[in-house]
């Protein structure tokens, strides 16, 4: 028998009615009603009151516990008054006639308070995390995250996915984020790398036969904090498949995907197949490459309309390579003339000189740009922009990249002020990604997503196409404009891995030093393969809807990449140094303090 508890704090009710019981917590709330004192008792199952009367010789005794404090009540089981039912508890139909109490852990003083944190700055809440955690919000948030890994788990395996762990210690890697690295004792001057992601090992997996493999993987990158990126380390539902098309690992995730938003939230998810968008067609329609299909609104171009036109403005520009968008806004005119003034001010404070508009009334034609425009221009600005109807169209003109952002800033904007999103999980693909990019400041290309892609075309389009409009087997899975997931068919050719690489500027040499597992690995038959890595921290973020990761994570970094409960990052001692053969040289503002 257990000596501490018969039931947990969230397990009583109207059946256990004049049972001895013995219940162990934390004292939630105490108050005093005069002769009778109540006791919240909570664990982690949940909340029973506990209740004394003044006549009691404990009495006294239990007036002295303090919250937060843990004990132990030994008591008898009795229904409540209907009067003070609690319909909102489960056990708050019942409560426990203190018989005992045994003090196990005594409480001063709190450092937080648990039953709020409105006064409290995130250093105190991450500094004292395992109160942070004792309330109900956070507490039922991480219960949800692992419920939400148990049944992704669950859901993989009966797909035929195989759960493998790869290493944590393992090489550095030239591309992506900063590497964490670790010394090597026994191989002074070497250093190992915590994995950003464990690619080339599930890739490595493929080669060896294993055909479906899945892990939550922990994944490590020395990068700045963001709401939706934890500093440090993340979680990832880490997968790949062997003899697979882009489409055979859409067929694979997308009902894993829906089911666990379908399981654990009450929001409309969309129906898979999700919508697949192409990466050019993302950044025009939606301004962004991580469109959030809630918003109905569309972006379109409207460049050659305004080229002919007599807004010198809009025309001068796009003769000299500039585009103009256009956003079209359903029964927009029927909003007051200070909508549209503010905002034209919130344009200006997004780097454009204004926001032009038309306004399409069955009355007329209006707007500072409409006197430009004749009848013809007009009726194909209204056709283009699908406004069937009365409403507004909102004019961006600027560099075709400068555009894009900026009237996806705007979409978002007129969506939110207008109220014109819907509530519930939209899922699309974004694929068709660019293989290379140009780095502005250096003037290099670069690889635009993941260097270990299948480029479209093959060697062939390596060999023969303008690098800039080569597209990679490459695609991201987007919620609400989220992006939950990165994923691509793999390049599994070493030839063809060469040729990537040098383009980007990687000599052979240095593609078979730094990859010599997988290059090697592909020299002896490897299948084509392909996957994706759904992040598990986003979807717990989204499905709890937290405005951040740190709420859904049990012990996060704070924005500077430390943990203030356990005091890291720290210092070591001289002895550990030498060990490592490591001497510190200390940049002189640190030195000095």
């Amino acid at each position: 028998m257990n000596i501490y508890r018969t039931h947990n704090c969230g397990e009583l009710r109207c059946s256990d009615v004049d049972k001895t019981v013995k219940l162990s917590g934390w004292v939630n709330k105490k108050r005093d009603h005069g002769n009778l004192l109540f006791i919240d008792l909570r664990d982690h199952y949940g909340i029973t009151q506990c209740v004394i009367d003044s006549s009691s010789e404990l009495f006294n005794e239990v007036e002295k516990v303090r919250h937060e404090c843990v004990v132990t009540i030994d008591g008898k089981v009795i229904k409540r008054d209907p009067e003070t039912i609690n319909h909102d508890n489960p056990t708050g139909i019942i409560e426990i006639q203190i018989q005992k109490l045994t003090m196990l852990s005594y409480v001063e003083n709190l450092p937080i308070s648990i039953g709020s944190i409105s006064d409290l700055s995130e250093e105190v809440r991450l500094k004292y995390r395992f109160l942070d955690l004792r309330r109900e919000k956070i507490h039922k948030n991480i219960v949800l995250r692992s419920q939400i890994i148990s049944s992704i788990r669950e859901k993989m395996k009966k797909s035929g996915f195989l759960e493998i762990n790869t290493p944590i210690l393992t090489s550095s890697s030239p591309e992506g984020a900063r590497d964490f690295l670790v010394p090597s004792r026994l191989h002074p001057g070497q250093f190992y790398a915590l994995p950003q992601a464990p690619q080339q090992f599930k890739q490595l997996l493929m080669v060896a036969g294993f055909d479906r493999y899945f892990q939550i993987a922990p994944c490590f990158r020395d990068e700045d904090s963001r709401s939706d990126r934890s500093p440090g380390e993340f979680y990832q539902l880490d997968f790949e498949m062997s003899f697979v098309t882009q489409d055979d690992v859409f067929n694979a995730i997308e009902p894993v995907i829906y089911e666990i938003f379908k399981e654990f939230s009450d929001k409309s998810v969309s129906e898979y197949p999700f919508k697949k968008i192409t990466y050019q067609n993302a950044m025009l329609h939606y301004g962004c490459d991580k469109p959030d299909l809630r918003n109905p609104l569309v972006i379109e171009d409207v460049s050659d309309i305004f080229r002919k036109s007599d807004f010198t403005v809009f025309a001068d520009a796009v003769k000299t390579g500039a585009v103009v968008r256009a956003i079209a806004v359903k029964d927009a005119d029927k909003q007051p003339r200070s909508f549209f003034d503010k905002l034209n001010d919130w344009a200006k404070e997004n780097e454009m000189p204004g926001l032009g508009y038309i306004i399409f009334s069955d009355k007329d034609i209006k707007g500072p740009i409409a006197k430009f425009l004749n009848a013809e221009q007009l009726n194909q600005i209204k056709n283009l922009s699908h406004l069937d109807s009365e409403g507004v169209v909102f004019f961006i003109c600027n560099t075709e990249s400068k555009a894009n952002k900026l009237a996806g800033l705007t979409r978002q904007k007129l969506g939110k002020d207008l109220n014109l999103c819907s509530d519930g999980f939209e899922f699309c693909w974004v694929i068709d990604f660019p293989m290379y990019e140009l780095n502005e400041d250096t003037g290099k290309i670069e690889f635009s997503h993941n260097p270990f892609s299948m480029p479209q075309g093959g060697m062939e389009a390596l060999q023969k196409m303008n690098p800039l409009e080569i597209k990679a087997y490459q695609y991201d899975i987007v919620c609400n404009g989220t992006e939950l997931s990165s994923g691509a068919i793999r390049n599994h050719l070493p030839e063809l891995m060469i040729k990537a690489f040098e383009i980007a500027g990687y000599d052979e040499v240095t593609v078979r030093e730094k990859f010599k597992g997988m290059f090697n690995a592909f020299q002896y038959g490897a299948p084509p393969h392909g996957g994706c890595a759904p992040g598990i921290d986003r979807i717990v973020m989204l499905i709890t809807g937290e405005p951040n990761i740190r709420e859904i994570i049990a012990f996060p970094l704070n924005q500077q990449a430390q943990d203030l409960m356990m005091n890291a990052p720290s210092g070591v001692s001289d002895n550990q140094l030498k060990e490592l053969h490591i001497k510190l040289d200390w940049p002189s503002k640190i030195a000095l303090k």
